[in-house]
């Protein structure tokens, strides 16, 4: 998001970063529903991404300042368009789409923007489009990222962003849930000091020990197989 001062050099950047190890490292990427290339033909620029060997799309909503959803009219404030071509494409060539839910506190972002609910047109319009829901729309909208996924069989959380204390806080469900759930730690940001201990703090747990297979490995090996 350009927010933070990344540009379209970052796809680039994280491909070549991947291929070092690309079944350790998976590439997300991002795209600019405003840029005039992305608006002239959003195929185009999914499809580069998918050449560079990114393996899923990112959508920033409180960093890009747009609704998920933007691409119906009346939804948002701003009509993007270009949004419902890259997620149709996203669903043609089977790349998962991550969209930040929940709030954020980096300088400048419009956290209004974070609702999940946002969420729920997107797997009306896109139904076998696979969706990951960031950080399960903490603090105060966990409960509307619990319905999507419910309610949407392509649909996930990831974990990242949630101290592992308080995950049966947000999500007393989660043993239920495993399925639906991907871990992730939001390493290097604020409350990961390092990913490992952030997986050792989450097996202390009052979880099953498929629940924890299912969350740590087996949901993210059954999304992203081995290239």
């Amino acid at each position: 998001p350009r927010l933070m001062g990344f540009t379209d050099d970052v796809n680039t950047w994280c491909a070549h970063i991947s291929k070092s190890n690309p079944r350790r490292l998976l590439a997300f990427g991002g795209l600019d529903p405003r840029d005039p290339a992305v608006i002239s033909n959003p195929t185009a620029a999914v499809d580069r991404l998918v050449d560079l060997g990114i393996r899923a799309l990112k959508i920033h909503p409180p960093h890009q300042e747009l609704r998920a959803n933007a691409y119906r009219k009346g939804a948002a404030e701003e009509h993007l368009p270009a949004l419902e071509g890259i997620y149709g494409r996203l669903q043609e060539v089977k790349m998962p789409l991550m969209i930040h839910t929940g709030t954020s506190v980096f300088p400048g972002a419009r956290s209004r923007y974070g609702d999940p609910m946002d969420c729920d047109d997107i797997g009306i319009d896109f139904p076998d489009l696979k969706i990951i829901l960031a950080h399960c729309g903490r603090p105060m909208w966990a409960q509307s990222a619990i319905f999507i996924i419910r309610r949407f069989p392509d649909a996930y959380i990831d974990l990242s962003s949630i101290p592992p204390k308080r995950l049966l806080h947000y999500i007393p469900m989660l043993e239920k849930l495993a399925n639906k759930c991907l871990w992730g730690t939001d390493w290097p940001g604020p409350g990961a000091p390092t990913m490992d201990h952030n997986v050792m703090e989450f097996l202390k747990l009052d979880l099953s020990e498929k629940a924890c297979k299912l969350i740590l490995h087996d949901n993210a090996a059954s999304l992203f197989p081995d290239p």
